[in-house]
């Protein structure tokens, strides 16, 4: 906590302005883009998966799903629909609001929404942070089966080792800079740098 992963993201999806450096999507600098540039690219180029879900209340699951393309007027991929929904197990629960859904329902249709657009790179922040261990399970394996199988780039923020663990790629943030780049690391890898930072972390508090 408080180490600047979320900022981090937040400045790559242009959600907020870096006060040095650039930031680069499909080629794009979007750090210096204008608040339209900036709108047409989350719009067409960009996926978002929230933490709290972020779903309309007043809406179906189905209707969250399209609502980001029926706002940008985008043509519906029918077939498209029918297979990210079937990937993410909601062929039964369409016509039910988020009141009606579980935790891990609810994070399914906001993958499936973020999915639907098929933009250039989705940006997950702690999307497990609500969910009880199944359903993180299920939310993760969804993620790691869009990479994999669609070809979708996920960057994902997660204070969890067993999330991080899914990923091709971990990055450790500690106090704004990175740490550790590691390549397809395992759950075990991931613990035992967790553990070396935490040990750092108690010496300096230590020295002080």
């Amino acid at each position: 906590s408080g180490s600047g992963k979320s900022t981090l993201m937040h400045c790559m999806a242009g959600l907020d302005q870096p006060t040095s450096g650039k930031v680069f999507v499909e080629g794009l600098e979007v750090s210096s883009m204008g608040q339209k540039q900036l709108t047409d690219l989350r719009r067409t180029q960009i996926g978002f998966i929230f933490q709290s879900f972020n779903l309309v209340p007043t809406l179906c699951a189905e209707e969250n799903i399209l609502l980001p393309l029926q706002i940008a007027k985008k043509p519906i991929d029918r077939d498209w629909f029918k297979q990210v929904v079937k990937v993410v197990g909601l062929e039964k629960r369409l016509t039910h609001r988020p009141s009606q859904l579980s935790g891990g329902q609810q994070q399914r249709v906001a993958c499936a929404r973020a999915m639907m657009a098929r933009p250039s790179v989705i940006f997950a922040d702690e999307p497990t942070g609500n969910l009880d261990s199944r359903s993180s399970r299920e939310v993760l394996g969804f993620l790691k089966q869009s990479v994999t199988e669609y070809g979708q780039s996920i960057v994902m923020v997660t204070h969890d080792p067993r999330a991080a663990s899914y990923a091709d790629r971990v990055l450790v943030l500690a106090d704004g800079h990175i740490t550790q780049d590691l390549d397809r690391p395992t759950y075990e890898q991931i613990l035992e740098v967790f553990a070396d930072d935490g040990a750092d972390e108690a010496g300096k508090v230590a020295q002080a």
